[in-house]
């Protein structure tokens, strides 16, 4: 059947999450894009909703209770150095409960919260791509 994101294109989500106007990334271990930051996501399942893959994904990473949550865009991502081709929805969160956590770390290697103004380096093209979709006031 193949790999979604490998041997075809992937259908992916990512969220931004939001507070006191910093956005919480997180670094990545593995491809695509391993060692760079990153917002919270990962791929849709079958038959699985995107804002319920979504949310589902910023809980399983972070641990935090996610509330609302707003779509804001889409993203095409062709990484050629890991070969992968994503299609992501992306959606943002300021309503939020708790204080996030390092629950994958087989995946991810440290978080923190940054302002949009100073923001840790490399940045993830598909981070790069949803700051870009941000509501100008979040901006």
């Amino acid at each position: 059947m193949g790999r979604p994101g490998h041997d075809f294109p992937g259908l992916g989500v990512g969220l931004v999450i939001l507070r006191d106007d910093r956005i919480l990334l997180y670094k990545r271990m593995n491809p695509p894009e391993a060692g760079y930051w990153n917002i919270v996501g990962g791929k849709v399942d079958h038959m699985e909703p995107a804002e319920e893959a979504a949310r589902r994904e910023a809980e399983e990473e972070t641990g935090l209770k996610i509330g609302r949550i707003e779509r804001i865009g889409v993203t095409e991502q062709i990484i050629d150095a890991d070969r992968q081709h994503w299609m992501s929805i992306l959606y943002l969160a300021r309503d939020v409960e708790g204080e996030p956590q390092l629950t994958e770390p087989d995946k991810l290697s440290d978080f923190g919260w940054f302002a949009l103004t100073d923001l840790p380096m490399p940045l993830s093209a598909f981070t790069r791509a949803a700051i870009a979709v941000l509501p100008a006031a979040e901006r």
